[in-house]
């Protein structure tokens, strides 16, 4: 692994024409393959934890799954609604409805309680996450009744169209991200190099590995099912991770082409940074690699598909970087070569040593008072994570959508007009077929027993079905709460402890289970809190473990995860902060939950950790260079840190960049996990980088290395490990 980004980048460097078809080439098969093969999108039964998944996959099983369904209501535009006007467009859609292929079923219209409202209920065929791609017709049609009718209000909502408006938003929101972090970006870039082509090569290579890792997921996606949500992330990260690493290696084949003087060959300058930055990407592409597939552990199609995502965007802007960015720029560097020659001046190349002066006013404090630096600056972080004590999660559902989305704004009618329907809990029941009649019988008294209690619809009459071969039995109760209150978790919670122990619990030989809405999301956050010490725990092992082989010092290793817990908690203490209550909701336009997204924490630790290798490796590995070449301890952490400050902070602008812009979304999960991570980013290369790292290992001295002992520093041997000199012929 250590000659690797060597040998990689030397074949690259001497063949670079070849170095970017290959690149050419890969990117287009990975984008072929995957639009070849297609995605091979996760099923209801895919989602399933706990009680509830156990649950929807027997009824799944027997055929009885939940159907895609659609309310369609017609309402009076003022006053009291016309009942004749109401069923003539009720018999309007009933008509139009049942000619669509899409629909297996049309009900009887229902009138609201109030007498305003008038509903028909339609399911659609198919399994109920397919109900996103069918329904259009069916909206369509609504369309047309509205235009045939308009005297009254024809409006349409449901399950299927509030993912097809959520999917709508969605492909809306990443393109606005797009227009906001893609100039911000070259931008950033053109500051650092002040050239267009330089900044330019960055963002292109990032694209490309995105494209790569998309085509890559689809095909994937047919051995982990795609949810939908990791083409987000690829996206997300892509651009972060691809830009930084590219980033690293310009900046020290600057570095390297300053310190050579004179006109080096470009080869050898490629060689040189191939070396150190390199060697570097390796160890962090590997880290976010690792770090991110602890994720698997939550054993949850969602993580898993974001921990897909990451991991592949990651491996291919590593390769990027030690394939086709050598190649670049090589030829970049014989076209400044020629363009100089014809000139008769030499090639620009910026101080090797420019530390600059905001750097070392940051440092300052940790060089002049290390013992009070540290102490302050671990104090004000975990000032800024105290929140985290009150943390609320909840599971993001159809009830807390942006109302944006023109389905949610009738589904929220829909609730007002029919409230006893807001919710259901389904009831399975597996049993030999001789059972049928007890099963039917005990099933009768758990529904009357539920119409006798406030906590369940009371006017909405329990539905039970039995599957043809009389094994299955699904008892529909219908609540009267919105699916993530108090009280529709508590009317769970009775359900399984009092009701069914009392009735179906008590017949022999029947399996039974209570899945819907309100069970998912509640089994979904009691499965994610159990596994959360699981994936927790092997997160930091694994970090402690990374970084004391990446540097052979398990006190490297210590310092690296203690700094990371740090900067995750104060993140997810800001975020707490910021969008559990309500003070911020003007300025950066949400409406609070008073709650935490439930899969936001545990992604935010799992994918800070990894992208805070970045910084770390980067960092540590400057200082390490330095220690194993002879210069003293003290020296060489404010030398490593004071050259590495520059292009760290201009990475953490692209990746704050990256991530803030995600703040401006509509889906509260991709806003929170925006803002987290712009913030974790921040305070991990201002406070952590630039206050923390260099007070603590200049407090711990060499000690900071044990057990290994840095040759130039205390042994007479030359150091293993040298930053590769360019020979006279090679300049």
């Amino acid at each position: 692994m250590t000659n690797l980004p060597l040998r990689a980048a030397r074949w690259s460097a001497h063949h670079p024409w070849r170095a970017v078809l290959i690149w050419v080439l890969f990117v287009a098969a990975c984008l072929g393959g995957g639009i070849a093969a297609g995605t091979n999108s996760a099923t209801a039964k895919d989602f399933g934890v706990g009680e509830a998944g156990r649950a929807e996959a027997v009824a799944i099983d027997a055929g009885m799954q939940r159907r895609p369904v659609e309310q369609v209501m017609i309402r009076a535009r003022s006053g009291t609604l016309d009942t004749a006007a109401a069923q003539a467009a009720a018999q309007d859609v009933t008509r139009r409805m049942r000619e669509l292929p899409e629909v297996a079923s049309v009900a009887p219209p229902v009138r609201s309680p109030d007498g305003r409202t008038l509903m028909v209920e339609v399911t659609m065929k198919g399994e109920e996450l397919a109900g996103r791609k069918n329904v259009p017709p069916l909206l369509e049609r609504t369309a047309q009744v509205q235009k045939a009718h308009p005297g009254l209000v024809v409006e349409e909502t449901g399950s299927p169209s509030i993912s097809k408006g959520v999917n709508d938003q969605r492909g809306e929101d990443l393109a606005l991200a797009e227009m906001i972090t893609l100039p911000v970006t070259l931008l950033t870039l053109l500051l650092v190099f002040g050239s267009v082509v330089m900044a330019g090569v960055p963002v292109l290579l990032a694209l490309s590995s995105i494209m790569a890792a998309v085509g890559l997921s689809m095909v994937v996606s047919h051995l982990m099912p795609d949810t939908g949500v990791g083409t987000n992330l690829i996206l997300l990260i892509g651009m972060a991770v691809g830009v930084d690493y590219t980033l690293f290696y310009l900046k020290r084949e600057q570095e390297e082409r300053a310190r050579s003087g004179g006109r080096p060959a470009p080869e050898a300058l490629v060689d040189a940074a191939a070396a150190t930055a390199g060697r570097a990407i390796v160890v962090s592409g590997l880290a976010v690699i690792v770090s991110t597939a602890t994720l698997y552990l939550a054993t949850d199609v969602i993580f898993s598909s974001l921990a897909t995502g990451t991991i592949l965007v990651v491996a291919v802007a590593v390769a990027s970087s030690l394939t086709a960015l050598p190649a670049l720029l090589v030829k970049l560097g014989h076209r400044a070569n020629r363009r100089a020659a014809r000139k008769g001046v030499e090639p620009k190349s910026r101080k090797a040593d420019e530390n600059g002066r905001v750097w070392n006013a940051l440092l300052w404090p940790a060089r002049k008072h290390p013992a009070i630096t540290l102490v302050a600056s671990v104090l004000a972080l975990l000032a800024l994570a105290a929140p985290v004590l009150n943390m609320k999660l909840v599971e993001v559902n159809r009830d807390l959508f942006s109302r944006d989305i023109p389905a949610m704004q009738s589904y929220d009618r829909l609730n007002a007009a029919f409230p006893e329907r807001r919710a259901e809990h389904r009831v399975v029941v597996r049993a030999e077929a001789g059972r049928a009649g007890e099963v039917a019988a005990a099933l009768g008294e758990l529904g009357r027993r539920t119409q006798n209690d406030p906590m369940y619809a009371r006017n909405t009459t329990p539905v039970l079905k039995v599957s043809p071969d009389k094994r299955v039995s699904v008892l529909i109760v219908a609540v009267p709460f919105s699916i993530s209150s108090d009280q529709a978790a508590a009317s769970l919670d009775r359900l399984r402890s009092v009701h069914i122990p009392a009735t179906i619990g008590r017949t022999d030989g029947a399996e039974t289970g209570v899945t819907g809405d309100v069970a998912r999301s509640v089994d979904y956050v009691d499965h994610q809190n159990a596994k959360l010490p699981l994936v927790v725990g092997a997160l930091l092992l694994l970090t402690l473990v990374m970084t004391a082989i990446a540097f052979r010092s398990v006190v490297i290793g210590l310092i690296g995860m203690a700094l990371n817990v740090l900067s995750a908690v104060a993140a997810l203490g800001l975020l707490v902060t910021v969008f559990q209550g309500t003070w911020a909701e003007g300025a950066l336009g949400f409406e609070s939950l008073g709650a935490i997204a439930t899969r936001v924490p545990l992604f935010l630790f799992v994918i800070l950790f990894g992208l805070s290798m970045d910084y770390q490796v980067f960092v540590l590995s400057r200082i390490s260079e330095a220690v194993r070449a002879g210069v003293p301890h003290r020296e060489a952490v404010l030398m490593g840190i004071g050259r590495s400050a520059r292009v760290v902070t201009s990475a953490a602008v692209v990746m704050v960049t990256v991530f803030a812009s995600y703040v401006f979304l509509h889906l509260m999960e991709m806003k929170q996990m925006g803002f987290s991570l712009a913030v974790a980013v921040l305070l991990d290369a201002v406070v952590i980088r630039l206050m923390v790292l260099p007070s603590a290992l200049l407090l711990l001295g060499r000690r900071s290395w044990w057990p290994s002992r840095p040759v130039g520093e205390w042994g007479s041997c030359p150091p293993k490990h040298t930053t590769p000199s360019l020979s006279g012929a090679e300049r």
